[in-house]
């Protein structure tokens, strides 16, 4: 079975990559429209010097970086708080942000309820 290739708004990847970063605004949702619009922040900057340049291992606090055509085929450690997490960029992800795809929170997964926990538990007897 071959496998389909990803477009995006009717746009392959090779398309997208040749277009600048306006015209990318233009096919994405109007909040990264505005942001792409108003321009990159230093960090932002900094990011994208480091991917042009092929750089490797690549970490960055920079989790509201939109991910832009050319950072496909890219892997990027996003910090999540007190880690970085590598995150591998695919072509579904084009328009989405980077801090989307390393998550802050984890599970909470509970035990047994303790002594004192309810009023039913205040009747067992204390060993």
């Amino acid at each position: 079975m071959a496998k389909k290739e990803t477009t995006i708004k009717g746009k392959t990847l090779e398309e997208l990559k040749k277009m600048n970063a306006n015209e990318v605004a233009q096919i994405l949702t109007s909040r990264q429209r505005r942001t792409i619009k108003r321009g990159m922040t230093e960090q932002q900057k900094i990011l994208l010097k480091k991917m042009r340049a092929n750089e490797k291992n690549i970490e960055t606090h920079c989790r509201d970086m939109i991910i832009l055509p050319e950072m496909v085929g890219v892997t990027i450690k996003v910090h999540q708080g007190r880690e970085f997490v590598p995150v591998a960029i695919e072509t579904e992800m084009i328009g989405h942000y980077l801090g989307e795809f390393a998550l802050t929170r984890k599970k909470v997964a509970h035990s047994a309820p303790g002594i004192g926990a309810t009023r039913s538990s205040a009747s067992l007897s204390v060993k």
